[in-house]
């Protein structure tokens, strides 16, 4: 079993994409607002793959769930409620 930190910096590796804070605050405020009726695994700017990951995570309600929840809440989130 990974007992390894997970955290949004490790997933956004996990995902294959820059996980430094400042490329993360980059990518989520280049994709955001979601609409309300968009899960976050079924957003188009995900491959395939990614995709996947996040929704076999969620389904699994594995160890990266939490951040996978934090990060759906960032995306979704309107300026107004930032």
């Amino acid at each position: 079993m990974d007992t390894h930190n997970k955290d949004m910096s490790t997933l956004f590796e996990q995902l294959g994409l820059d996980s430094d804070e400042s490329s993360i605050e980059a990518f989520i405020a280049s994709h955001r607002p979601l609409p309300d009726d968009v899960k976050v695994s079924a957003a188009p700017f995900w491959s395939e793959s990614q995709a996947a990951f996040l929704k076999e995570e969620i389904m699994a309600d594995a160890d990266w769930e939490p951040i996978i929840d934090e990060l759906n809440v960032r995306l979704h989130a309107h300026d107004a409620d930032v």
